[in-house]
């Protein structure tokens, strides 16, 4: 093997996206499979937005990298409204989120600081630029957020490495515990950030699904504006994984604009511009007209319904699981019950998924696949694809005044209660 062929060779397919193929793969042959383990809205296109992007099929030409005017006009209100008063020239829009964020690994120096766990993309992409991730354990009120007292031993231990620690990234709310931190919390690793000279990165991307009304989303940019970059999109929120449409709002100031012109740097030689039907689509729904308004709050309503229905099944079974806030994933801690799931060969978090497919067929994603430890007994469950196989299914469950009574719903949800019930027994 080459040299190169052996740099090569650790190179994997995100275990998400592995996961949801092999999935299909099986359901094609008829397997009746309760899949949990992919981080999709699974929601049908809403009808303005498919006029939209119909409306701007003319848009054929590549435009302004940053993304036109337009577009950048309507995410700087967006912000605005949401307490972070933005210009457009601070904006770029990207093919999804996902692009922007390893724009910023490869354009910022330093190594990374990730909660654990913490969605499975973020320590790959560091990796892939080059630099190495650090996990740094969650607190236990909520996860998407470096526990501070581990933050600061984590940066120290780093450093005495001799690592260079940059970046911490946060997810508000967060993928895959689907709680929220608190205001306070927030603040303390932006205090943080501040004494050591750190740039954060703030994933908002299922900011407008909380749906516990008694939490609201305080973005680290409100504490710490200069040294926060925050990126959002349309994938979580409007169930448009598909589409490709993200969006990074970065600080004013010259730090801030020599970021955003490396961002946009990297994009002019990898997507050259996100595509012109997609800027009309964004247009439209970062400017946030009643009717999107009203979408939106009304799947973050369902995905909160059906969260906390698996919440308790969960929790019932003898699992330990914090309470779901905001976005469609709950992230349950067999830990209690540990002695039990031995007896079944059931040890690590690898054999947990491996035991729940093979025997119930339950699939879900791992949390050693997430940076938690191998040897914890945890998983993600994506509690959004549930609501159906179908568009007319899934639109059902969208406009069901109890969505936990419609029948395929209620179904699914008797066959995992089952499931855990005899799991834990």
């Amino acid at each position: 093997m080459k040299e190169a062929d052996k740099d090569m060779a650790g190179w994997r397919v995100s275990p998400n996206l592995a996961l949801n193929q092999q999935v299909e793969a099986r359901q094609a042959t008829g397997e009746s499979i309760v899949h949990l383990g992919f981080g999709e809205a699974r929601l049908p296109a809403f009808p303005p937005l498919v006029e939209r992007l119909v409306a701007g099929a003319g848009r054929n030409s590549y435009g302004p990298v940053a993304g036109a005017q337009a577009v950048r006009e309507a995410v700087a209100g967006y912000f605005t409204r949401r307490r972070l008063p933005t210009d457009a020239s601070q904006v770029v829009i990207g093919p999804g989120s996902k692009p922007l964020l390893m724009a910023l690994n490869l354009v910022v120096p330093g190594d990374v600081l990730l909660p654990k766990p913490a969605w499975n993309t973020y320590a790959p992409q560091a990796e892939l630029a080059g630099k190495k991730a650090f996990h740094v354990p969650i607190t236990a009120a909520a996860g998407g957020v470096p526990d501070p007292v581990a933050l600061r031993e984590t940066i120290l231990a780093a450093r005495a490495l001799g690592r260079d620690p940059r970046i911490v990234i946060v997810t508000l709310p967060d993928n895959p515990t689907g709680t929220l931190a608190p205001a306070k919390l927030v603040r303390e690793i932006c205090t943080i950030a501040e004494q050591e000279d750190l740039l954060i990165i703030s994933d908002e991307i299922y900011r407008d699904l909380v749906h516990d009304p008694s939490v609201s989303v305080v973005s680290p940019a409100e504490f710490a504006g200069p040294r926060t970059v925050v990126t959002t999109g349309l994938s979580k929120s409007l169930a448009l994984g598909g589409w490709r449409i993200g969006a990074a709002r970065f600080p004013a100031g010259p730090w801030g604009e020599r970021i955003r012109d490396g961002v946009v740097s990297f994009a002019s030689e990898v997507w050259s511009t996100v595509a012109g039907p997609m800027q009309e689509v964004a247009s439209y729904a970062f400017a946030e007209p009643p009717e999107i308004r009203a979408y939106v709050e009304q799947a973050a309503q369902l995905h909160g319904t059906v969260a906390r229905a698996v919440h308790q099944i969960l929790v019932g079974a003898g699992a330990s699981c914090r309470p779901p806030a905001g976005g469609f994933y709950v992230y349950p801690d067999f830990g209690p019950v540990r002695s039990r799931l031995a007896l079944l060969g059931v040890t690590d978090s690898e054999s947990l998924q491996r035991y729940l497919a093979d025997e119930h067929g339950i699939v879900v994603l791992a949390g050693h696949l997430l940076g938690d430890d191998f040897g914890a007994l945890r998983f993600k469950a994506a509690t959004s694809m549930l609501y159906g196989s179908t568009p007319v299914q899934q639109l059902a469950a969208l406009e069901a005044s109890d969505p936990l009574r419609v029948p395929h719903i209620s179904d699914v949800l008797t066959r995992l209660e089952e499931a855990f019930t005899k799991l834990c027994a």
